[in-house]
């Protein structure tokens, strides 16, 4: 690995770092994997607020599904 990729590496594994900090602040439940992979989509395109609704429906089906068992 070149010296240029592993501090673009670095760099991205500090990104990562502060916005699940803030994550965590902020109170989303995310793991690291999960909001890792939230921002690979949002890079690739995805809109950030359906994606954020889609996670909303997705823990109230869980929620229900859990409620029912």
């Amino acid at each position: 690995m070149s010296t240029r990729e592993a501090e673009r590496n670095a760099s991205a594994q500090q990104t990562l770092d502060i916005l699940y900090e803030i994550a965590t602040l902020l109170n989303t439940q995310l793991d690291k994997a999960t909001l890792a992979t939230c921002i690979g989509m949002v890079e690739n395109g995805a809109n950030p607020e359906a994606l954020a609704a889609v996670i909303q429906e997705l823990r109230r089906e869980g929620g229900a599904r859990d409620a029912n068992r």
